[in-house]
């Protein structure tokens, strides 16, 4: 396999979307718009998948779009194409300014502040292409597959494996002056297996990504590894029911997180649906705890210098000493709210949740006895009061290891009594998400399982 890509153009299609980004704008002026904005973006992609030794989908994807944004005053309108011939670029602008024509002033509408735009743009290293044909990609899935059938006896059958590639060019530029260049390339390669038979047959799986070639486990570590988390979850039983210590493992973790990202992003916000009004500067986890925010990681996985409003992103405390420090805001959610930008417009950059424990045995040594939880099913979460009800699958710990595992059971509790009864950060962290934390330890949960 070629690992290195000789004729990457990348920088002169970058070069094109730039330029029809300033046609745009320059039409949208014309026309009467007091501000505008355009994104413009390329996308390709290279996707297989097999199952049991055989070839189940090769697809091959390119893709390409164009989205324009107008102001009349406080009067917004949008439209889009995926034509980027003339005729259809002008039409798209005309479109935008007709409906920003007859829509209602929105005091909340407009670009963000000048004075916010990005003007340092680092290479952030999110640019690795990996060339490769369809025959090299199913040779990884396949093998990615047979190493997990072939590492347990009790593996009998599959779900499949897939391997996809792919790389994404964006622009986005506005009538402040701003024009902002990106490329980030992604690749990744996963499989799910079945152990067992008949009624007793379990299903689990274990995937990588990354944004360069080298940044995934290799395919035989892969599929063993699926092959163990399917295996040791055969036999199962039910939990005991009552109140114990849950302990969710890292790529399970990431998601109680992403529960307090939706309860201080700003749509939440100003719509007063969040359990987390008004809750800046108050304390909502242990003293030790810290959330930081890194947009300028080197390939990171949501590594950025602006945000999707051209506003320059910077490192940021979420959360420090237990303490909110902040919501998440964009020019639009800000203005609605009373409050300033935090450069999250399209969301958060690469979070990191602090450690301040060893490792997930480490931590069910600690706990002693409680809930694994390596599975979560169901959206039992309400946003505006914080009530948190999931089914669950793992294992039951007792006397500090895994006993056996457990399924059908459900844990329970309020998402702000869950953040304050967080007792440890583990330092085993997944890397396979924006979100990096380790396990987390809440103290106490309510499981209700068949004992």
């Amino acid at each position: 396999m070629n690992d290195i890509v000789h004729d990457d153009d990348s920088h002169a299609r970058l070069d094109r979307l730039a330029e029809i980004s300033q046609r745009l704008l320059a039409r949208a002026r014309a026309l009467g718009a007091s501000q505008a904005e355009v994104s413009c973006s390329e996308e390709h992609g290279l996707n297989v998948s097999v199952r049991m030794g055989e070839v189940e989908t090769v697809e091959s994807t390119r893709d390409r779009g164009v989205a324009v944004t107008v102001y009349f005053g406080q009067r917004k309108g949008s439209a889009s194409t995926a034509d980027l011939h003339e005729a259809s670029l002008e039409a798209t602008v005309e479109q935008a300014c007709a409906i920003a024509r007859h829509t209602e002033d929105d005091p909340a509408a407009g670009l963000a502040d000048a004075a916010l735009m990005a003007r340092e743009f680092p290479d952030l290293e999110t640019w690795h292409p990996w060339r490769l044909d369809a025959d090299e990609a199913i040779d990884l899935a396949l093998a990615c597959e047979a190493a997990g059938r072939e590492a347990d006896a009790r593996v009998e059958n599959s779900d499949g494996a897939s391997f996809g590639s792919g790389g994404s060019l964006s622009v986005y530029a506005n009538s402040h002056g701003f024009l902002g260049r990106e490329r980030e390339t992604q690749h990744s390669l996963g499989v799910a297996l079945i152990a067992g038979r008949g009624d007793g047959m379990q299903r689990d799986g274990w995937y990588s990504i990354g944004l360069a070639r080298e940044d995934l486990e290799a395919p035989a570590a892969i599929g063993r590894r699926a092959a163990e988390r399917a295996v040791a979850r055969l036999q199962p039983r039910s939990a005991p029911t009552g109140e114990f210590p849950v302990l969710f493992s890292a790529e399970i973790a990431r998601s109680l997180v992403g529960h307090l990202l939706n309860a201080v992003s700003g749509g939440a916000l100003y719509r007063r649906a969040s359990f987390l009004l008004d809750s800046v500067g108050t304390r909502l986890f242990p003293d030790w705890f810290d959330i930081d925010e890194r947009p300028l990681l080197r390939r990171g996985l949501r590594s950025t210098a602006f945000d999707a409003d051209g506003v320059a992103t910077r490192d940021s405390a979420l959360v420090a000493g237990g303490v909110l420090q902040r919501y998440v805001l964009g020019a639009y959610s800000a203005r609605k709210l009373g409050l300033q930008t935090t450069g999250n417009a399209g969301g958060v950059h690469n979070l990191q949740v602090g450690a301040n424990a060893g490792t997930q045995d480490e931590l069910l040594r600690g706990m002693g006895r409680g809930l694994l939880v390596t599975e979560l099913m169901g959206q039992g979460v309400n946003g505006v009061t914080g009530d948190y009800s999931r089914g669950a699958a793992g294992f039951w710990v007792e006397d500090g290891a895994l006993a056996y595992p457990v399924d059908e059971l459900t844990i329970a509790g309020n998402l702000r009594d869950m953040f304050a009864r967080i007792e440890a950060v583990g330092s085993e962290v997944d890397p396979r998400s924006h979100i990096r934390t380790g396990p987390i330890l809440v103290g106490r949960m309510t499981v209700a399982g068949g004992e």
